[in-house]
């Protein structure tokens, strides 16, 4: 697989600020080790794989908040979904 760099990134989100991008990363990462899937294939480790979503135009700033809302909803119903202590 070729390699990832900042400026494939960059292109993608349009802009030019390398901070707005690692942030952008980084919560991408936290989504990861949260549970929420890869969108791109790979056997990278979580920030290269989060930066190669962002290159491949499947993460950006307008959809970063629906994962985060998707997680909370599953979460959610698994809350949901355990048997409470109050039958004991």
């Amino acid at each position: 697989m070729a390699r990832i760099t900042v400026e494939d990134c960059l292109s993608q989100i349009g802009k030019d600020n390398r901070f707005v991008l690692i942030h952008l990363a980084v919560e991408r990462v936290k989504q990861h080790r949260r549970g929420q899937p890869f969108l791109t294939k790979g056997k990278n480790k979580e920030i290269v794989m989060s930066l190669r979503e962002i290159a491949a135009g499947e993460v950006n700033f307008d959809n970063i908040k629906e994962f985060n809302k998707a997680q909370a909803k599953e979460e959610q119903l698994e809350d949901a979904e355990k048997p409470t202590d109050a039958a004991a």
